[in-house]
């Protein structure tokens, strides 16, 4: 029995298709007989009928068919199914034998090409006697031939052709060899696929035909046998439903057999073959659910018939191989478009099927263990005449006997300890791991991570029994990753345990001591006397001396690691192990704490290195080093304890390097940092701790960073989860899970021992030079050098802001744009104990808001540390917040010479300009003079002198000037005529003389000008007196191009009397002036409303009194009647 008996057979497997032989082709000689060939063979599409074709001479031999029964009354069946059948349906006895011929119609030799082509035919005839198999004849022929009916020779002849050949029309086909041929191909293979399916049709009425001829009693292996062959007929004639049917009943019927120990390999092997093909027929159909009912059915009716008690072990595997089939055929499924889910995918049928090879290699082991000295038997029981079984399923010592009762026991012995024998022989881990590395492909791709897990352990198991290492380890290392980190310690110990082993095996020094490590620790479940005998072999190996074996390990394999230590310790090579170990959890646990988050320069920095042993034993390091980002820091941060190889595990307790299990050892360092990493982070980068010493072998344990290994992480979440209240400890010991690892520390400059002041009046002043005075007084001890201070905007703030601050030393000058807004590292020299100094910046604000100004004084100090004297830099920096506000309010308004306002000023008309300057600033402020400046457009009445030289405006305090403008006729000017600036020179009252002024430029506002036809103005006296005379002289200008006529009068009042034309019209002419002269004679005292002038222009009867009223005035004062006698007391006085 070799051990691929429990493969199905190929013949099983395949896609059955409709088997035609082509004969009369010489494929190698004939081009033309190839071309046909190919285009039958070669490139076969999905959509091409299924037919399986093959070329064989015209006298082959067709297996000849048996003589037909007319009755099964005394017929015994030997067994279901031959071994031969299905193969001999597939490849050997054709539904359709083809014969090719070259013949054309026109062929001068007629009669004899007809008579050769005759001869052949009764050739196949004869090789194919007593089967039902179809015979059709091809002629080969050069010429295209004519449409049916056309060609009446043809017809003729073709007639005569199959009378020759005793063939229907149906079975003569034409095959010209043109341009077209595949297409011609084609149509040829779906004519052959309709006689083959005749053919297969016939095949499956014979086989039920016999049924009528059977009985229940005798011939139950035959209602299975004929049911499995009309079902696979069903198959090659491509009917999948019947097909389906039929197994189903052939199953079903194979279940109805009765079971024994002999016959129930048989019926076993049966069912496997038929729940085989429903299975695949169901995936077929796209009915995967009936395909997993179908499967578990089996299961379940099949995994109690175990058969014989002593080769149990063919049951395990007849299971396993049930299962992976079933698995490759889901898989297969699969890759045609079904759809699997995480909960039912292939990978666990071909998990199932490595349990049951892992169950068979275990009954195997236990069954097949005969000694040494038990030969095979001679002659072979497992051997046959035709070297293959007659039956599927039957033993070979005692095939074709159906008797329940051996009748040779003694041979029913011997067949058994053949099949153990064989079965010794056979490699299961090999197949073990087959079928495990199938099912962890699976899990994979359906992302079942722990389903993986677990199987890559069993397969790295099965590596390890099958005593490849190197593969084992591989396999076991990739999934230890998995379970630390979820933190599965028995498991991860069951793994460490077998990786130890392989280890030790390959004698592979550095696995061997990385295991070790790990099972000594927190994260191993071994005993403490198992870890005990690990910690024994760890020193051992420390100390260049061999391990001692690990148990249940196989004998030879010992005894080769054996060889491979010895050899291990007499080759000189590198004596130095170091291992990383965030990636596993060893037995002494680091952790590194800075004592705070930064350190001044002065100041010596201190952190402590926590260590704690998780071994049963105290253990003594002998070095212990930490390093940092700046390299220069290591030496300083050493300790090393010169120890022999043989006190390493001695129980001394004295020594900074021994620890004692269950107890936090702490060790403190303290360096000087340098000046220069003032402002960087020192890092502690990792920390090595040695075991053992450079004489025998050393392993450095290292942390990166400031330790913690794979479970750390996942420690530190529960401590902090944990509602647990920790014991008291003693005053020297700390509770492991209190301590938080801290890595790294700032180093940030010497404390400064300086004063600084900043004085200054705010807010500050739009475009003002800006007083801020910085006064620096030293307190330290000792001289301080190099003052220098940088002050200014802080930066970062808005750019805006930056481009319209300036800052300079000289108050003097005003700043412009050229002005940083920043003045660094100004020298102020060197300050004794007690010394202070001050400095004057100026600072202009060109916008109003808020600015953030920064004062930085950085000065250099000798200081001592630890005894040692370093030169540090310290600074000391002051922000201060400024408010930039408007110095003044200016309001501006254009009002008539009767100081009514103006929306709109009149062209050629004086007008006031009226400036209005409020002060907004908290300070008094100094306007030393002011200056307006006309627009071309405007020009002035009279002199334009400053009326504000020198005055001093407290807050809210205003002055108010006035200035007679004049704007000439401009046309119609959109958006107003421009009027010019107002120009204000300030500054501080406080600020010193040479602080200089600051001018203040004003936009005054646009105003629109408009033209008048005619303007009067009036001359009279400031004020009347009651019955005297008062002149009034009234002036009309013409203000156009035409001549105007104007009619006036005026309107008496009760106050005044007067004389005069009460009413006249008159002609003005352009640019003329008209003079009206009335005498009033004021009746009352008081204030008196004037005799009212009206003036209508004919011309412009827009024009109206309204307007006119703003030219001239309507009230006048009149005073009382004055006496002489007071006149003359008056001028007396």
């Amino acid at each position: 029995m070799s051990p691929t008996q429990w493969d199905f057979p190929v013949e099983l497997c395949c896609r059955p298709m409709a088997f035609v032989t082509l004969t009369g082709l010489d494929v190698v000689f004939n081009a033309v007989h190839r071309a046909v060939w190919d285009a039958f063979c070669a490139n076969r599409r999905a959509d091409r009928v299924p037919i399986s074709f093959k070329v064989l001479p015209g006298d082959h031999e067709y297996p000849k068919c048996r003589p037909k029964r007319t009755s099964y009354e005394w017929y015994i069946p030997k067994g279901i199914l031959k071994t031969g059948w299905m193969n001999k349906h597939l490849n050997l006895v054709p539904a359709l034998v083809v014969v090719f011929y070259e013949l054309d119609w026109d062929e001068p030799q007629w009669k004899e090409k007809q008579s050769e082509c005759a001869t052949r035919v009764e050739i196949v005839r004869q090789s194919l006697q007593g089967r039902n198999t179809k015979v059709a004849v091809v002629l080969i022929q050069k010429k295209t031939p004519l449409p049916p009916g056309e060609d009446v020779i043809a017809s003729e002849r073709a007639a005569a052709l199959c009378d020759a050949c005793e063939l229907s029309g149906k079975s003569l086909f034409v095959l010209p060899h043109t341009d077209h041929l595949v297409g011609y191909i084609i149509r040829l293979e779906n004519a052959f696929y309709e006689h083959a399916q005749t053919y297969y049709y016939t095949e499956i009425r014979r086989v039920k035909s016999h049924k009528e001829f059977l009985n229940k009693t005798t011939h139950q292996l035959l209602f299975v046998r004929h049911q499995f062959k009309i079902a696979f007929f069903s198959e090659l004639k491509q009917d999948t439903q019947n097909a389906l049917k039929n197994y189903r009943t052939a199953y079903n019927l194979v279940h109805e057999l009765r079971a024994h120990e002999t016959n129930i390999l048989e019926i076993k092997t049966m069912a496997g073959f038929i729940n085989y093909k429903i299975c695949r027929l169901c995936f077929q159909h796209n009915t995967p659910l009936d395909a997993i009912a179908q499967f578990r059915k089996h299961i379940d009716f099949c995994k109690k018939k175990i058969g014989s008690a002593e080769l149990s072990f063919e049951h395990a595997a007849w299971m396993s191989k049930q299962f992976q089939a079933f698995g490759d055929l889901f898989d297969e499924a699969i890759k045609l478009g079904l759809t699997a889910i995480q909960t039912q995918n292939p990978g666990f049928y071909y998990q199932q099927a490595a349990y049951y090879a892992q169950e068979r290699k275990q009954l195997a082991k236990t069954l097949c263990n005969h000694e040494a000295s038990v030969m095979y038997p001679n002659p072979d029981p497992l051997e046959t005449q035709t070297g293959v079984l007659d039956f599927y399923g039957q033993r070979s010592w005692r095939q074709g006997i159906l008797s329940f009762d051996l009748s040779d026991p003694e041979k029913e012995k011997v067949g058994i300890l053949a099949i153990q024998l064989k079965e010794r022989n056979v490699v299961h881990s090999e197949m073990i791991i087959t079928l495990l590395s199938n099912a962890v492909a699976q899990f994979k791709k359906y992302k079942c991570p722990r389903m993986k897990s677990h199987l890559m352990v069993q397969m790295g198991e099965e590596y390890y029994y099958a005593k490849d290492y190197t593969k084992a380890l591989k396999l076991l290392d990739y999934v230890m990753c998995d379970y630390r980190s979820e933190g599965w310690w028995t498991l991860l110990t069951s793994i460490l345990t077998t990786a130890l082993k392989c280890s030790y095996l390959m004698a592979q020094l550095k696995d061997y001591i990385t295991y070790s490590l790990e099972l000594l620790g927190r994260a191993s479940t071994l005993k403490d006397d198992q870890k005990s005998r690990i910690e024994k072999n760890l020193i051992n190996v420390l100390m260049n001396e061999s391990p001692d074996p690990e148990p249940d390990c196989d004998i030879l394999a010992v005894k080769t690691a054996q060889k491979l230590w010895a050899d291990r310790i007499s080759l000189a090579g590198s004596n130095i192990f170091t291992i990383a170990v965030q990636d596993f959890v060893p037995f002494v646990q680091c952790k590194a704490k800075f004592h705070a988050p930064s350190f001044h320069v002065d100041v010596p920095i201190q952190f402590d290195i926590y260590l704690k042993a998780d071994c049963p034993h105290p253990i003594r390091f002998s070095k212990l080093c930490v390093s940092f980002n700046n390299q220069e820091y290591n030496q300083f941060c050493v300790i090393e304890e010169a120890s022999k190889a043989s006190e390493v595990l001695e129980n001394l307790t004295q020594g900074k390097m021994c620890l004692v299990p269950g107890k936090t050892r702490k060790l403190l360092f303290k360096f000087v940092a340098k000046t220069e990493d003032v402002g960087k982070k020192i890092e502690i980068t990792s920390v090595d701790l040695a075991l053992g010493n450079e004489m025998g072998r050393c392993v450095v344990l290292n942390w990166q960073g400031g330790g913690g290994d794979a479970a750390s992480s996942q420690e530190a979440l529960q401590a902090a989860r944990s509602f647990k209240r920790r014991p008291k400890l003693p005053d020297n010991e700390v509770h492991w899970d209190s301590i938080i690892i801290q890595a790294s520390t700032m180093i940030i400059s010497r404390v400064p021992n300086i004063s600084v002041h900043l004085r200054h009046e705010p807010p500050a002043l739009t475009n003002e030079m800006y007083c801020l005075v910085v006064t620096v007084e030293s307190h330290e001890k000792t001289e301080i050098r190099d003052v220098k201070l940088t002050a200014g905007l802080k930066p970062g703030q808005d750019a805006n802001l930056t481009q319209k601050t300036h800052v300079t030393l000289h108050g003097t000058e005003l700043c412009d744009e050229s002005y940083p807004a920043l003045l660094t590292d100004i020298p102020l020299g060197d300050l004794h104990p007690g010394e202070q100094l001050e400095k004057m910046l100026y600072v202009r604000c060109g916008t109003v808001g808020s600015r953030m100004f920064l004062v930085y004084v950085s000065y250099l100090i000798n200081t001592t540390v630890e005894e040692k004297e370093i030169v540090c830099k310290c600074h000391k920096d002051e922000t201060v917040t400024i408010e930039t506000v408007f110095p003044f309010d200016v309001a501006v308004k254009f009002v008539s010479t009767k100081f009514e306002h103006l929306e709109r000023v009149y062209a050629d008309i004086p007008f006031l300009l009226m400036t209005d300057v409020l002060s907004a600033s908290p300070w008094a402020l100094t306007i030393v003079s002011s200056e307006l400046q006309l627009a071309p457009s405007m020009t002035t009445v009279d002199q334009l002198e400053s009326q504000v030289d020198n005055v001093v405006l407290q807050t809210g305090e205003s002055a108010s000037e006035c200035f007679c403008l004049r704007c000439p006729s401009l046309g119609n000017v959109e958006g107003g005529v421009a009027t010019g600036h107002y120009i204000i020179s300030w500054k501080r009252t406080s600020a010193m003389e040479n602080i200089p002024t600051i001018s203040t430029v004003i936009t005054l506002p646009h105003v629109i000008v408009e033209t008048i036809p005619l303007h009067v103005n009036a001359d009279l006296p400031s004020f009347g007196r009651v019955r005297e005379s008062l002149p009034v002289k009234y002036h009309l200008q013409n203000k156009t191009n035409l001549v105007q006529d104007v009619e006036i009068s005026v309107e008496p009042s009760d106050a005044f009397m007067f004389s005069g034309l009460k009413q006249i019209r008159l002609r003005i002419l352009p640019g003329a002036e008209q003079e009206m002269l009335y005498n009033f004679y004021p009746l009352m005292a008081g204030y008196q409303q004037l005799p009212s002038l009206s003036i209508n222009l004919l011309r412009f009867p827009n024009f109206t009194n309204q307007l006119l009223r703003r030219f001239i005035p309507t009230s006048i004062f009149v005073k009382p009647q004055g006496r002489l006698m007071d006149d003359t007391s008056i001028a007396a006085a």
